[in-house]
């Protein structure tokens, strides 16, 4: 029994041997959560849109702005299906545009701002392109101003606060009564009511002015706008239009660099002669308006004047309009008061830029600066309990704006 010991134990080996290889299919063993082997799995993430958002620039198209993203037949269908809302074959310089196009070379996607009010937008419905236009509106609010002249309208505007578009509207307003060039004065004084135009809480422009008062020493003019039923205007509380037949002045602000005389001493011809009419210096490309309403008469070189236009008004009055660098108008062409006639420039006989300003009447010279020009037709009788309660609420908008004091004070003469 003894000598069969050995294969005993070997073959006991053999199986403890065998039972520890074959254990991990015979047995399960409990893995604790942080032991279980975890499946890590990499899938292709989807190529991203491509965007594109820019500006039409000078001589570009709309086919030229998107060339890099999509094909000309892509910006053909685009066109085709924004035709209906707007037409996309004529896009303005500096107006912003939006493309989206999906990986596979599809738009997704395109928008174009027409104006700061409406934008165009065009989105892929299935296989088709569908165009709508989006619009908002201004928060419109009436905001009021007031200012005493230290140095000049501007700066007075600026002091005030507001932003410089507004000068230029206060002089439209006034431009009848008040010549911005040659009669402000320090201690004059200003205060507005004015429509403040804003989108998404940034200010955007003004719109009309409401009521608007100017002091000059102790003349007081207030002007109120009025809606009637043959159209907007300014008007004076008593009902007479602000409007006359001329504008005191063609240019919005100039300085008068020589006067109207009977001699003055010519700086280039060196001789005294007679200077009819008053030049008033501006840079040159200056926009130059018509005085009054009235059909063109010369338009083009005139001797000394250089490019000279000329205009004949009713009842026997002409205005003649020197030295421009350019001319806007053609012989023959009737112009409204106020519309663009040329630009101030220096050509013909003169030393440097400005404009030369002449009005006869019957043929004879006369200085335009003294001209007391008759007013435009009062408000209607029929209208007039209207404009009388427009006019109430307008100038009411004026009470309590305080015009500075101190500024008032040290200019007052």
């Amino acid at each position: 029994m003894a000598r069969h010991l050995p294969w005993i134990s070997a073959l006991a080996f053999l199986v403890v041997v065998a039972t520890v290889s074959i254990s991990p299919y015979l047995f399960t063993r409990r893995l604790e959560p942080h032991q279980v082997p975890l499946l890590h799995v990499r899938l292709p993430l989807p190529d991203p849109p491509k965007v594109l958002n820019g500006t039409i620039g000078r001589n570009a198209t709309l086919a030229s702005s998107l060339q890099e993203f999509v094909s000309p037949g892509t910006v053909h269908t685009l066109v085709e299906a924004a035709r209906p809302v707007h037409d996309l074959a004529r896009v303005s310089v500096g107006h912003p545009f939006g493309l989206t196009v999906e990986a596979n070379g599809l738009l997704k996607a395109f928008t174009y701002g027409i104006d700061e009010l409406r934008t165009l937008r065009v989105t892929r419905q299935g296989d088709a392109l569908k165009a709508d236009l989006l619009t908002r509106t201004y928060d419109v609010k009436i905001e009021r101003f007031a200012g005493t002249i230290d140095s000049s309208l501007f700066n007075a505007i600026e002091d005030a606060g507001a932003e410089d578009q507004l000068a230029l509207d206060m002089a439209d307003v006034f431009t009848y009564d008040v010549d911005f060039n040659t009669e402000v004065q320090r201690g004059d004084s200003f205060r507005v009511a004015v429509e403040t135009m804003s989108l998404d809480g940034r200010f955007v422009r003004y719109g009309k002015i409401v009521a608007a008062e100017f002091v000059r020493g102790d003349r007081q003019i207030q002007a109120v706008h009025f809606q009637s039923e043959s159209g907007a205007g300014f008007y004076r509380p008593d009902g007479k239009p602000m409007r006359r037949a001329f504008l005191r002045s063609p240019l919005k602000f100039s300085r008068v660099s020589s006067g109207f005389t009977r001699r003055r001493f010519h700086p280039v011809l060196g001789i005294y002669r007679p200077h009819l009419g008053v030049d008033l210096a501006a840079p040159t490309g200056t926009p130059v308006h018509a005085a009054g309403d009235g059909v063109v008469t010369v338009a083009g070189w005139l001797g000394g004047y250089g490019q000279t236009v000329k205009i004949r008004h009713p009842n026997g009055y002409e205005t003649l309009y020197g030295h421009l660098s350019r001319i806007l108008v053609r012989r023959g062409q009737r112009v409204a008061q106020g519309s663009p006639i040329g630009k101030v420039g220096s050509t013909g006989v003169a030393t440097g830029p400005h404009l030369d300003y002449r009005m006869l009447r019957s043929g004879a010279y006369i200085n335009p600066l003294k001209v007391v020009s008759p007013p435009a037709e009062p408000v209607r009788a029929d209208e007039r309990p209207r404009f009388e309660q427009a006019a109430g609420r307008a100038l009411a908008q004026l009470d309590g704006i305080n015009v500075p004091v101190q500024l008032a004070a040290a200019g007052a003469r």
